[in-house]
């Protein structure tokens, strides 16, 4: 027997103590058979002070409940919707599969530029075409253009949101409308590249803790927020190796991509 889509009802909660929650509400079936209730909550009302607000919050959880009944489902979800799920699944803390950097970046890019704009677009109603001419049509906050590189990221992370959808099975496999947009992601600016004499200038006018900072990321190619979550456990003096595994980002460590760095900034 078929499913009903759970669209779900959210109440304001008195705790003992603490501030009042948000709670959400809905009914499924348990392994027996039976329809049941069962209660999630949100958050409390001074993270969310308005029930638009914790409605919007709530969105991801919904979407997720529905999961299996969403599959190329003739009910249309908007782009909003599939943000929220998105969030949920693979930008939460709790998930594991980004580090607390790129999880900031892609909220950012989310809600600045992808959510204001298609959020209320339903999935298939989204063409290449229009998303090609909304690109080249963003302004900074100064009324400036937006530079290639940042619509580059923008185009990116919007594929990545389809790709979810495609995953989830919310659109056929190659529906991903971002896939041909053209967009370049060219730097206008040629980054500055210090030559070798150059480097040794700026490490002869430095003290020892920070010349060891600077050789690191010359000569390990190691990142700035990889530097700063090192620990003495991940130096291995006998191979003159780094295992780089931890980032920090805004005074939060998260978890880098595994990887072994050669250096001679050791010896």
């Amino acid at each position: 027997m078929s499913q009903r889509y759970q669209t779900g009802h959210l109440r304001r909660a008195r705790r003992k103590s603490g501030p009042h929650v948000w709670e959400f509400l809905w009914r499924e079936t348990d392994e027996r058979g039976r329809r049941v209730h069962r209660t999630a909550i949100v958050g409390t009302v001074e993270q969310y002070p308005t029930e638009e607000l914790a409605w919007t919050a709530a969105n991801g959880l919904r979407v997720y409940l529905n999961g299996s009944r969403n599959h190329y489902s003739a009910k249309p979800i908007p782009v909003g919707d599939l943000i929220d799920h998105y969030v949920h699944t693979d930008l939460s803390a709790d998930t594991g599969w980004r580090s607390h950097a790129t999880r900031t970046i892609y909220l950012y890019f989310l809600d600045r530029w992808i959510r204001p704009d298609w959020g209320e677009i339903a999935l298939h109603s989204v063409r290449t075409l229009a998303v090609e001419h909304w690109l080249r049509g963003l302004r900074r906050a100064d009324g400036g253009p937006l530079a290639d590189a940042t619509k580059g990221k923008i185009r990116n992370i919007f594929s990545v949101l389809f790709n979810h959808a495609i995953r989830c099975e919310w659109l056929e496999q190659g529906r991903n409308p971002i896939t041909f947009v053209r967009q370049s992601a060219r730097r206008k600016k040629v980054p500055v590249v210090l030559e070798s004499e150059e480097i040794r200038a700026i490490l002869s006018q430095l003290q020892p803790c920070f010349r060891l900072m600077v050789e690191l990321v010359v000569t390990a190619g190691m990142r700035r927020s990889e530097l700063f979550a090192l620990r003495w456990g991940d130096v291995n003096f006998s191979d003159l190796a780094i295992s780089i595994q931890r980032s920090v980002y805004h005074g939060i460590i998260g978890n880098a991509r595994q990887k072994l760095a050669q250096t001679n900034a050791l010896g």
